[in-house]
């Protein structure tokens, strides 16, 4: 499961939806679009569908995910997105798909028209394979397994590298400096473009007012130039497939000499690059008005400046060129950000709480996009909680069984033992492989094993009200203060009194308490009921006596 939660565009989206993310994108000029892939590898967009960027075939807008057809089954391996926006993925089998904005051919298809649904662009690449694409404002630049760089699209600036300024229409190789080079990683920001060899060197080009091509000076380049700065210096450019194929080939030899190799490229903001060394430092250079080089103050910088990191080493940096955030992650996991951060200048690298450079792009950065393609871990690896939660009621490998109501719920002694006190004394003194339940029912006592399981639970309020009887049963503090929580939030005029009665029974005094005041406050539609109608008579007299205290009939 993808954790997208944090990105309000998801948050209709219902839990069972959810589950099934396994790569997410979220764009636009107010974080109002996203794509997402499911498990079973199809697509689904939503959002404000600006210019066609969605792919429906349609310019309408939707609240609810709709599928792209023409995406399903084809294994996104890489995605970017213009500011138009438009949209550009590259497949498994190496395929360039694009669409939406296109005032400046920035979907390769040698027009101006949007395009409305995703277009295989075809030109110059129909016999290469392309493993990653980088969009910028309104360019798109490829990169090929031949270690080859197309472009094509806007290019008032030299982004597309071609040697003049005429905008692009179809890909076109970038050579010139790149002739005989191989790239192995690249990037955009709004109006340049970067590469990086395999040799470790960085080439940029396009627009650099602002010094973000990292050359010393502030001229517009239109073809690739090296940045001489970093001459000697080793950014890291060694992309995930390539690591996984190398670790099974010399795993041996990478122990030997600590080899590190790390999934991380160069990254471009709105005017300003980050590049990450192989030894883990960190270089800025570009537009720093809101203190995005984390160099300590707010002038721009035109050669890489080293970036003070309290000499913790750096595995990842993160960038995107629609904003001026920047953030990076330690070697220990800790994350940290800087520049424009919700409508502040930090102007050195602050330390978050975060867990990953994600969460500082969905909560700091203007708009809150997400900076590359979200994606689960190739490995299916799943946390503590989440191997709880997959193996309840899982008969593979349970030891134990309950039988309420003639159906079997399967659970595990061990971990019983350890949650609960009840099944610690219980199953200390029984070796049974079945126990029999007759006091609660199938769907309490089920919400009850799963609650051990995963520390929630999930029922409307009337059954929450067994479960609360339940953990009052088993003396469980925390499970009480859920189930009195899930019902306080599915309180309505319909059900307040039966669930003010449950709250007297089993002595959930704030509870009660919020049962009651909730009655007052509606007090004729709540006395217009059946529940009221047929309330335990000493409960109704203690309510209208109460209720009289607080002044309900005065009126």
């Amino acid at each position: 499961m993808l954790d997208v939660g944090k990105w309000p565009v998801f948050a209709l989206l219902p839990p069972e939806e959810l589950r099934l993310i396994r790569q997410a994108c979220v764009f636009g000029s107010a974080a109002n679009e996203a794509l997402y892939v499911t498990v079973n590898d199809e697509v689904f967009a939503l959002g404000t569908n600006c210019s066609g960027c969605l792919g429906l075939g349609d310019l309408q807008s939707t609240i609810e995910p709709r599928r792209i057809d023409v995406l399903c089954g084809k294994k996104i391996v890489s995605l970017s997105y213009g500011t138009g926006p438009h949209v550009v993925i590259a497949t498994a089998d190496g395929e360039v798909f694009a669409w939406g904005h296109n005032g400046y051919s920035q979907l390769g298809n040698g027009t101006t028209n949007h395009g409305l649904t995703p277009a295989l662009v075809s030109t110059n690449l129909l016999s290469k394979r392309v493993t990653e694409v980088a969009c910028g404002s309104h360019h798109t630049i490829a990169l090929t397994t031949d270690g080859e760089v197309y472009a094509w699209g806007y290019n008032n600036s030299g982004q597309v590298g071609s040697g003049s300024t005429a905008n692009q229409p179809t890909p076109r190789r970038v050579s010139s400096c790149l002739q005989n080079k191989v790239v192995v990683n690249i990037a955009c920001g709004q109006l340049c473009s970067m590469a990086v060899l395999d040799n470790g060197e960085i080439y940029g080009w396009g627009y650099n007012c602002n010094g973000q091509l990292g050359l010393g000076n502030n001229g517009n380049q239109q073809t690739p130039c090296r940045i001489a700065a970093l001459q000697g210096v080793n950014i890291v450019q060694v992309r995930a497939l390539w690591e996984i194929n190398l670790q099974k080939l010399c795993c041996r030899a990478c122990e030997e000499y600590s080899f590190s190799f790390l999934n991380m490229q160069v990254a471009c903001g709105y005017a300003h690059t980050l590049a990450l060394t192989d030894e883990g430092f960190v270089y800025a250079w570009g537009a720093n008005s809101y203190g995005q080089l984390g160099t300590g103050n707010k002038s721009n910088q035109a050669l890489p400046t080293l970036i003070n990191t309290d000499k913790e080493r750096m595995v990842e940096v993160a960038a995107c060129h629609t904003s001026h955030t920047s953030a990076a992650k330690t070697q220990s996991g800790q994350v940290l950000m800087w520049g424009q951060c919700r409508g502040q200048a930090v102007a050195s690298p602050h330390l978050t709480h975060f867990s990953s450079t994600d969460d500082v792009f969905a909560c700091f950065a203007t708009p809150a996009v997400t900076w590359h393609l979200l994606t689960v871990d190739g490995d299916d690896y799943l946390t503590v909680a989440q191997s709880l939660k997959r193996e309840f009621d899982s008969p593979e490998i349970s030891d134990l069984k309950f039988l309420v109501d003639g159906k079997c719920i399967h659970v595990h002694k061990a971990l019983l033992k350890i949650r609960c006190e009840h099944f610690r004394a219980l199953l200390n003194e029984t070796d049974e492989e079945s126990i029999e339940i007759h006091q609660f029912s199938y769907l309490v006592y089920r919400a009850f094993l799963e609650y051990l399981y995963t520390d929630t639970i999930n029922l409307p309020p009337e059954d929450a009200i067994g479960l609360l009887d339940l953990a009052t049963y088993y003396r469980e503090t925390r499970l009480k203060r859920l189930c009195q929580e899930t019902i306080k939030r599915g309180i309505s005029e319909e059900n307040a009194i039966t669930l003010l009665s449950a709250a007297v029974k089993y002595e959930a005094r704030d509870l009660e308490e919020f049962c009651f005041k909730f009655c007052v406050n509606h007090l004729t539609a709540v006395t217009q009921t059946q529940a009221f109608a047929d309330m335990d008579h000493d409960l109704l007299k203690n309510f209208i006596n109460k209720a009289s205290r607080y002044g309900a009939f005065k009126n």
